[in-house]
């Protein structure tokens, strides 16, 4: 299998194969974060308007996602898996959209196909793409897609290490809101690092499809999981 690592929205947008386009903190471990709650998919969507459109069109819709870091006037919740952690969203349909991860989703359109990519189903998604492909590129979004950030890079290294058939132990992440004389903020609580930080919580990959316009992630469990 080739495998390469890239960055930011130009990485994303020049992404061959099929592309893990990885969001630690926090889109993509929020969405893996929703789909264990029990929704059934993740629209993504790189403008916060287009969600809420969708919403005003079918107001069973969830909206989850952030400008800057901060909740969205009009969406449900945050883009913050601690908030989804106590949620019962069985059969809802969820519309993400955030400012790096979904942003790549939507700009990787060279790419054959699209996964999600986070620690928290790093595994699932190294044996889903063992079973469809020959050529990947990771994609480490950063913050606001154009600065590296630290548990992006680790993700991606990680996830490159598997692939390539090898042991890589378990990354250490920086937590910059340890470091920071602010400390953590409302709008990113260090719950929300710790359970982004934890590998392989869950069972299943997240593959995206493009239907009806739209960017949609659903569930996908291999043999091996």
């Amino acid at each position: 299998m080739n495998v390469r690592v890239t960055r930011f929205l130009d990485g994303a947008r020049e992404a061959t194969g099929h592309a893990v386009i990885v969001d630690v903190f926090r889109a993509f471990t929020t969405a893996a974060f929703c789909i264990a709650a029990g929704a059934k998919e993740i629209v993504l969507v790189a403008d916060h308007e287009q969600a809420l459109a969708l919403k005003r069109d079918d107001d069973s819709l969830f909206l989850t996602g952030e400008i800057g870091g901060r909740p969205i006037p009009g969406f449900d919740v945050g883009n913050s898996p601690s908030a989804i952690e106590r949620l019962d969203l069985s059969g809802r349909r969820v519309v993400q959209r955030t400012s790096s991860g979904t942003q790549g989703v939507v700009a990787a359109t060279a790419a054959r196909g699209i996964l999600l990519g986070s620690f928290v189903i790093a595994q699932a998604t190294v044996d889903h793409l063992r079973g469809i492909a020959d050529e990947v590129t990771i994609v480490a979004m950063g913050h606001n897609a154009i600065a590296d950030a630290d548990e992006d890079a680790q993700c991606a290294g990680y996830l490159e290490s598997l692939l390539r058939g090898e042991r890589p132990k378990p990354p250490t992440v920086l937590l910059e809101g340890d470091r920071s004389a602010e400390g953590w903020p409302d709008h990113f609580p260090r719950r929300d690092a710790e359970l982004a930080c934890h590998i392989d919580r869950f069972d299943f990959a997240l593959p995206v499809v493009f239907e009806d316009g739209l960017f949609v992630a659903r569930a996908a469990r291999t043999a091996a999981n």
